[in-house]
């Protein structure tokens, strides 16, 4: 039976490595409402995902993503290397398959996070002290790539353990999320329940474990949803 999803994921694939080698000098939005990105968000456009398939889109980082809600497919270009997964199909990098860490050593573990955006004191006090909780876990090593995209791919990719990052947007981690899962992967809200895509607040990692024991020592700090309705 042929595939109806495919010719759509072979197109996002070609725009993707089109776009990720001029989205440095030409950052662009779109106007439809079946588009999520930055650029669009920050100029008063909806980020509502619906029944009908949503490109989200985050052009600074060099990301492409398809999404519909019974099939994704999406595709991430960075670093001169091509992370593509498609749900139920696997997860690649340059066509090489690609997977999760099997490391189940917290000690062993290296872990991956960002600061943020949100300098307001209380926030930063936060976040230095959930870093300080979790090298004294201790962990092997705590880092960060300046990216979500990034971070995800290295989950992905078995160089991480995991990564974890409260503030967010899901046009940051959109293309991570379907990456990380088809590599094995899990996804958790940073108070252990499930993910939400538009909640801005994600641990990703190779295993439950591993998840859960970072997640203790979160301290967890509110931020706005993504869809949430805007200010008027």
């Amino acid at each position: 039976m042929e595939d109806p999803w495919q010719k759509a994921y072979d197109f996002a694939v070609a725009v993707a490595r089109k776009a990720g080698a001029v989205c440095f000098e030409h950052p662009f939005s779109f106007r439809n409402s079946s588009f999520i990105g930055e650029e669009s968000v920050a100029k008063g456009e909806p980020c509502v995902l619906s029944d009908k398939p949503t490109w989200i889109i985050d052009p600074v980082d060099g990301t492409t993503n398809f999404k519909t809600k019974k099939n994704f497919s999406f595709e991430l270009c960075l670093e001169d290397k091509m992370y593509k997964a498609r749900k139920g199909k696997g997860a690649f990098c340059d066509d090489e398959p690609i997977q999760v860490s099997d490391m189940k050593d917290i000690n062993k573990s290296i872990i991956i996070s960002e600061h943020g955006t949100d300098r307001s004191p209380e926030k930063v006090t936060k976040i230095f002290s959930t870093m300080q909780k979790i090298l004294c876990i201790p962990v092997h090593g705590l880092r960060g790539s300046g990216t979500a995209a990034t971070n995800m791919c290295l989950v992905a990719t078995g160089a991480v353990e995991a990564f974890f990052e409260i503030g967010i947007h899901c046009w940051d981690i959109a293309a991570g999320v379907i990456i990380v899962k088809e590599a094995g992967g899990i996804l958790l809200d940073v108070d252990g329940g499930p993910f939400d895509l538009m909640s801005r607040r994600m641990v990703s990692a190779n295993n439950e474990l591993i998840a859960k024991r970072i997640i203790k020592e979160i301290e967890i700090f509110p931020v706005g949803r993504d869809d949430a309705p805007a200010e008027k």
